[in-house]
This record gives structure tokens, sequence and C-alpha cells, in this order.
């Protein structure tokens, strides 16, 4: 389905994130979105397949900036391993992605850290955390190939680790906190995890 740019279309993703903000994706109904709309439930069809779809398409852009730095911050990792950088590796983390990608979309990751029940990003958490796990895997080996000495630590552990980090991440957004209660929690977290990893992996 082509991406509608009418009012009409903008005018429904603004009342889809309302009331699925204020009901959850399982409680929200296709006649509550139409009526916020100002339009029928059959008019709300034009825009969307069903009322998972729409949830989709009110995430789409925040997803899409996730998987943007995603791919931009692999490319900048494996940059500084080709050029033996091994600072490069240190100068960019995931508290960088949740100031850059995750605030400028904080209604939308709310929706899908509190309000996804039902829908394809209800487990959202754990799978980035298995993400980041294989990625950091694959990373760690990467390293090595490079020359680099790194330390030894099995899956399990790093899931573990990996599962409090990413938790501990999103806790700010999740509680719904003003930007400066964020950042403030962004900085301990900061403070507590780095290190921690630094030493851990040995990087």
């Amino acid at each position: 389905m082509p991406r509608d740019k009418s009012d009409t279309h903008i005018r429904v993703m603004d009342a889809a994130k309302k009331v699925f903000l204020e009901k959850g994706f399982e409680k929200a109904s296709i006649r509550d979105i139409a009526s916020a709309a100002g339009i029928t439930s059959a008019g709300l069809y034009r825009h969307c397949k069903d009322k998972e779809d729409l949830f989709c398409r009110v995430v789409e852009p925040a997803i899409c900036a996730l998987e943007l730095w995603g791919k931009n911050h692999m490319k900048n990792s494996y940059d500084s391993l080709e050029n033996k950088d091994f600072n490069g590796l240190r100068s960019q983390s995931e508290i960088d992605m949740i100031r850059e990608v995750v605030l400028p979309y904080r209604k939308e990751f709310l929706l899908i850290l509190t309000k996804s029940a039902g829908t394809k990003y209800e487990n959202f958490i754990h799978d980035m955390v298995n993400d980041h796990e294989t990625g950091m895997l694959e990373g760690l080996k990467k390293i090595e190939e490079h020359g680099f000495k790194v330390k030894k630590v099995n899956r399990e552990e790093l899931h573990i680790i990996i599962s409090a980090y990413v938790t501990a991440l999103f806790e700010p957004v999740i509680h719904d906190y003003d930007l400066e209660k964020i950042e403030h929690y962004l900085d301990t977290v900061e403070t507590f995890f780095m290190p921690g990893w630094h030493d851990l992996l040995g990087i």
C-alpha cells in the first residue's frame, strides 16, 4: 500500500497514536480510532489493512530510524577495526542510540515498549537483546581477527549482561520521564555499565 501523505492520513496516524497510547493495542478498536480521526470505520481501512498494520505504520518511522542507526554504528565499528583504531570501537554506544533515535521518537517507543501486546513488537526488548547478543559475538570475533585481544565470555553470561543493559537503557522511556530526568538516568547507566563492559571484554 503506497504511503499516503494526505491531511486525512496524517489525521488518522495522529488519532491512532493517541488511542493506542490511551488504550494499548489490544483494547483499542478501529471504531475508536476512526472516531478520533473524524472518519468512518470503513474510511479508516483506506489507510491500513487492519489494526496491527495501523499500529505498525504509527511506529514505523521510529523502527526505521533505529535500524539506520544500527547499520551506521556497525559500519563505523568495522571501519575502526580496518583502521586499527581501538578507541573508535569505544566512541559510540547504545546510550547514544537512546539519545539520537529513541528520544526524538519517545511516544512511538513508548507504544512499542508498553502498548504493543498482541503485535509483532510485543517482545521488543527480548528481541533486541538477542540481536545484540548475536551482533556482539560476531563483533568480538572480528576484533580478534584484526589482531586485538579480548577476554573470553560465554554466551549465557553475555546474554544476562546485555539483558540488564538494554532493560536499563529503556526504563526511563518506559516510565515516560521528562527529558531532564531521562538524561540524568542515562548518565547514571553510562557511569555504571561502560567501565564494566570494558573490563568484562578487555576493550
